[in-house]
Order: C-alpha cells, then sequence, then structure tokens
C-alpha cells in the first residue's frame, strides 16, 4: 500500500496542469480505500492540497465496507478531513449478505451506522442492492425498513447486474441460480421509490435518494456533464471533450508512474458522443435535460431529432416537458433505459 499510494500522489503532480479548477469533490472509491491506514490518507491530502485548489467546503468521502469500520478506524477517519461516507451495506438479510460473498453480518453493518453516527459523521449515504435471485417483495420490504430505521440522508440502491466472468454470471449460466421475473424487479423498485419518499427523501437521480441538502455532490457533478480528475489503476477522468482511463493493473500502473508515462488511453469525443451524454446523464435525474442548453451546445437538427424522438412518449405520459427542461415521469423512470435509447443519435 505504501507502494501504492506513492505512485497516486505522483500522479497527482504529474497531472496537476489538467484541473486548475477550484475542487468541489474529492472521493475515495473504487476497490476499498477503508483498507488505507491514517498515514496514507494524509500524505494524499497533503499532496492534493499542495498541487490543487480545494474549496474550504469540498465534500469529501471515503468509500467503506462496514466490516473495516471498526471502532479505531471510524475514530481514525474522524480526525481527517472526510466529511461524508459511503457505506457499501447491500442487504440486511444475512443469507443474501452470504450469497453476495460480504463479510458482514447485517447487525455488524447497522452497528458501524451506528458507529459513524456516533462520532460525528451526519452525511452518510448507504448502498442497498435489490433483483438478488430468491429475492421477494416480503424480504426487499424488510431492507427498506432496517435502512430507513438507521436515519441516513442519502441511500443509493442498484439492480442486480449479472457481470460476465463472475461467480453470480456462471451460477446463472449453469442454471443454479434463476433471476428475478421482470414483473417482481419492477414492484421492488416501485415500493423502493414510495418507501423512501414517504419518508423524505428525494429522488433525485434514478438510483439515488438523498434527504434536502444530501444529494452526492460528487455523483451529481458526473450527471451535470462536468470535468473531472481520475487518479489511480483503472481512474476514469473528463475534461469536457475527453474521456482518459488508466491502465487497470496495479502494478502496471506503478510502474508507469515510476517511468514518468503514464499508461493511460485517450479518446476524442465526437458531438454525437457528446450529445448521447447528455441525453444519459439529464434524464437520468429529476433536473431533466436542459432543451435550451441542448440547442445552444448541439444546433437544431439535434433539437429536433430529441424532440421527435421523445414525441411518442410524451404522448403517453412518460416524458414531459416543465420549464424548459425535458423530464421522464414517474411512469416512465420504470423504462428509462428504452427512452433514452431511442432519443440516443446513432452515426
Amino acid at each position: 500500500m505504501d507502494t501504492f499510494v506513492n505512485a497516486l500522489c505522483d500522479e497527482a503532480r504529474m497531472r496537476k496542469k489538467e484541473f486548475p479548477e477550484p475542487v468541489k469533490t474529492i472521493y475515495f472509491g473504487g476497490g476499498t480505500p477503508s483498507r488505507l491506514r491514517q498515514e496514507h490518507f494524509e500524505k494524499v491530502f497533503e499532496t492534493l492540497h499542495r498541487h490543487f485548489s480545494i474549496e474550504s467546503m469540498a465534500e469529501i468521502t471515503v468509500e467503506a465496507n462496514p466490516d473495516d469500520l471498526s471502532e479505531a478506524y471510524v475514530e481514525m477517519l474522524s480526525r481527517l478531513p472526510v466529511n461524508r461516507l459511503s457505506i457499501g451495506i447491500q442487504s440486511f438479510n444475512d443469507k443474501e449478505l452470504k450469497f453476495l460473498s460480504r463479510r458482514h453480518s447485517a447487525q455488524e453493518a447497522i452497528d458501524a451506522v451506528k458507529r459513524c453516527q456516533r462520532y460525528g459523521f451526519g452525511n452518510i449515504s448507504i448502498d442497498l442492492m435489490y433483483g438478488l435471485p430468491g429475492q421477494n417483495r416480503e424480504i426487499w420490504d424488510y431492507n427498506l425498513t432496517r435502512a430507513i430505521a438507521l436515519d441516513v440522508p442519502h441511500i443509493s440502491s442498484y439492480h442486480l447486474i449479472y457481470e460476465e466472468k463472475t461467480r453470480m454470471y456462471r451460477l446463472l449460466q449453469t442454471g443454479r441460480i434463476k433471476p428475478v421475473g421482470e414483473e417482481v424487479s419492477t414492484d421492488m423498485f416501485s415500493l423502493l421509490i414510495e418507501r423512501l419518499t414517504a419518508k423524505g427523501y428525494i429522488h433525485y437521480e434514478i438510483s439515488a435518494f438523498g434527504k434536502e441538502g444530501y444529494f452526492s455532490l460528487h455523483n451529481t457533478s458526473y450527471w451535470k456533464n462536468e470535468k473531472y480528475l481520475g487518479l489511480g489503476p483503472a481512474a476514469h477522468s473528463y475534461d469536457g471533450d475527453h474521456r482518459s482511463f488508466n491502465i487497470p493493473s496495479l502494478v502496471r500502473y506503478i510502474k508507469s508512474v515510476e517511468s514518468g508515462i503514464l499508461n493511460r488511453e485517450t479518446e476524442l469525443l465526437s458531438r454525437a458522443e457528446k450529445y448521447n451524454e447528455m441525453v444519459l446523464t439529464g434524464l437520468r435525474t429529476m433536473w431533466g435535460l436542459d432543451l435550451t442548453d441542448l440547442t445552444t451546445r448541439f444546433g437544431d437538427k439535434f433539437y429536433q431529432y430529441c424532440l421527435e424522438n421523445a414525441r411518442k412518449y410524451l404522448d403517453r405520459n412518460l416524458l414531459k416537458t416543465e420549464g424548459g427542461k425535458l423530464k421522464l415521469t414517474r411512469d416512465g423512470i420504470f423504462i428509462s433505459d428504452g427512452i433514452m435509447s431511442d432519443l440516443m443519435w446513432i452515426e
């Protein structure tokens, strides 16, 4: 880890000119940053403050697994500039946690959140997963009840995706597990929205619910097409025109940084790709797709294309226009992937 942190700090120094803007958010994610020790965090913070302009009220998030959040570790985090935690709980059902190969139990997850709250962390987000094999409405409703009882200001919830080359994908392919049906998935998503909005959570992005004043500023910057700099293996960056991504191999990443020549790929986004990203990110949020901004950036041709393809969804009340923004309706959220796909520009 010492070698990795040294490489991470060296990359930050090498790339400081790529991000001259004030830094509003810092996010320690991807992998397991909660394995880092205090001296590692301190070195990273010292490096970032030396080479970048960090806003005094910047949102600083650390992703963590419940089993890493021991009393000593949470106490250590409370001494750092960290002001937000994102905890990967996934489920409050021990059988589901075992299936997901999680190291924590439901009670350990609850204890971890309460421990963080006790040490002054008020801005906490937890992740939940639904659509697991064998999961039904009752299990999911129980998970939501336990999550709500923790009184955290932010909850993100994602449907299980079977990624190729994973254990779950192999189990699916061999018939040892069966995916939940589409009707069950839709019912779980509907229950998620109903339960959380009834408790004051705002459904501000398809997978994200936050109390007023507690939206994820970091994730929101992605959805609002803002620039970002990603450091470390497999990290992605975006400057408004290009996307770049570091090599995923830890060993090769460290060697490339030590050589002074970063091993990363860069792609120039075409006009159509930028339009497609604007559609995708805009419609994911409650703020919607700004049609005036779309016309300014891409011209009348793309604007007309967007509205022509949106017409059938507007007529069916799956999309709506409100204050010059194109937005998903409550019913539209359930088929958002198809709607977004139809609005995409095909080159």
